[in-house]
């Protein structure tokens, strides 16, 4: 098929509310596809810190004290971090609040999914390190338990 006839199919496809058009000939066939509006590209990092780097930077900007004591509640998975089971709701826990091995802690919505994640110690909130709908990756610290 020569060039121009190419040209011309490609432009009629454009131009019309056809989505696809396919042509057999003798010299061989041609398929033509409209392309749909892409899907918004958002930035991402091209790589991600690894967990260790992640709880050592968080680690260096805690005061010595902090560092050295508590428990670091990491996030089981990729979602989206909340503090409360409803929008405008009260966070399951704050500084300074007492919790039990089991307390709900925060959720994490993954794939539409709400999991609840458990203080795995008993002890005192000392820190949040993760803010209301932030978007969360796996093994990053969310709380200090002390």
């Amino acid at each position: 098929m020569d060039l121009r006839k190419l040209k011309t199919l490609i432009d009629l496809v454009s131009e019309s509310n056809v989505s696809e058009l396919e042509i057999t000939e003798a010299e061989g066939k041609v398929r033509i596809v409209k392309g749909g509006t892409a899907a918004p590209v958002l930035a991402q990092p091209a790589v991600a810190p690894p967990v260790a780097a992640a709880a050592a930077a968080v680690a260096a900007a805690a005061p010595a004290a902090e560092a050295a004591e508590g428990n670091f509640v990491k996030s089981p998975m990729v979602g989206t971090f909340y503090r409360s089971s409803s929008p405008g709701g009260a966070p399951f826990v704050d500084v300074g609040s007492q919790v039990k091995q089991g307390d709900v802690l925060c959720i994490i919505e993954a794939m539409k999914i709400l999991n609840e994640i458990e203080a795995e110690t008993a002890g005192t909130v000392t820190r949040v390190m993760a803010e209301n709908g932030q978007a969360v990756e796996y093994g990053q610290p969310l709380f200090v338990i002390e």
